[in-house]
């Protein structure tokens, strides 16, 4: 699975710690799921696409194999 995560929190111009605090999580759960090495429960998948207000989908992708 990838993430958009980093890429929208640039866009928002948004610290790591800045963004742990808006979606409730902390700041290593944010490192770790950018670098790809923490897939996140679903509790915390939306309380992240809560945050940034985009559907679960569009900041989580499934690559083709994963999805078999």
């Amino acid at each position: 699975m990838k993430s958009r995560l980093k890429e929208l929190r640039a866009r928002n111009d948004w610290s790591q710690t800045e963004f742990a605090k808006r979606a409730g999580i902390s700041r290593q759960t944010v490192s770790l799921i950018e670098r790809n090495e923490y897939m996140p429960s679903l509790l915390i998948a939306m309380k992240i696409a809560r945050a940034f207000d985009e559907p679960l989908e569009d900041i989580f992708i499934f690559e083709e194999e994963e999805l078999r």
